[in-house]
């Protein structure tokens, strides 16, 4: 299938996440393998920036890039205009596992953790913090118990809730719904929009879901399958969970599988959407 160039124009100002022209690799077996292949987007203060593609496309390891976690075998990521070389508390990452809260402290206690050890705050200051990102989640009422009695939803939260405390200049989230029931993933997509409308965090999400790329995202990054090249860049800021069963939001969707894959979802699907974004 030909590639798409679907490029967003803005007037805003200097984006403040560049990732240009960016390939990763890593060894496997005695061989290299390139994970995505000179990739370029940029994302704006505010922005729900998504990358979407077929399982193996890149997706996990180019967040894990951003975060300062994997190196470029070309290309550079810029924050601020500032090459990223390692991770940094200005990158914090939600990842899918429910278990990433050591079980020995309690919900506050864990959010706290990183703003004594990374940010330096008395134990007053994190304190404050972490009760209200707690608050901000609905769980300042489980302040004080321990991860295990909580569920796998309330679990993603305090992890959702630490990563905010930490005030990030993005929030990066791979894949943080895809092992949750469908009413427990719906109901935590509600909870991350209406925290994004609260506080204006600067999302980077990645997720292999058509229809969670466009309730979460405002733009969408496609990308083709191995190795991960842009295939095309979206506006999606158009679509919510309220229009998620509506004839537009179907053909959204319906338009894109046919972008990622080349041919028609399995079940018949409503006309194609206008075009969000031109040249």
């Amino acid at each position: 299938m030909a590639t798409h160039s679907l490029r967003v124009v803005s007037d805003r100002a200097a984006p403040l996440l560049q990732v240009d022209s960016v390939s990763l690799e890593f060894r496997t077996s005695g061989r290299i393998v390139r994970a995505t292949h000179r990739v370029s987007f940029d994302v704006h203060a505010g922005d729900r920036f998504v990358l979407l593609g077929p399982s193996g496309c890149g997706k996990s390891t180019l967040l894990k890039a951003v975060a300062g976690f994997v190196a470029p075998a070309e290309g550079e990521i810029r924050l601020e205009g500032r090459r990223v070389q390692q991770p940094g508390p200005d990158r914090i990452v939600v990842f899918q596992e429910f278990d990433q809260l050591p079980p020995w402290k309690t919900v506050v206690q864990n959010v706290m953790f990183p703003l004594r050890q990374a940010r330096g705050l008395s134990r007053a200051e994190a304190r404050e913090r972490a009760l209200d990102s707690l608050e901000k989640v609905g769980l300042a009422d489980f302040a004080d118990a321990y991860p295990h009695t909580l569920s796998g939803g309330m679990k993603q939260r305090v992890a959702i809730a630490r990563a905010l405390a930490m005030r990030p200049k993005v929030l990066l989230m791979d894949e943080p719904f895809a092992a949750l029931d469908a009413l427990t993933r719906r109901r935590m997509q509600e909870e991350l929009l209406a925290l994004w409308d609260n506080a204006g965090f600067t999302l980077l999400f990645v997720t292999h879901s058509i229809e969670e790329a466009l309730v979460v995202g405002s733009r969408i990054l496609l990308l083709s399958p191995h190795p991960g090249r842009v295939r095309a860049e979206l506006n999606s800021h158009q679509f919510s969970l309220a229009s998620q069963g509506g004839t537009e939001f179907q053909a959204a969707a319906q338009r894109i599988h046919t972008m990622l894959f080349g041919e028609p979802a399995a079940e018949p699907q409503p006309p194609r959407a206008r075009r969000a974004v031109g040249r």
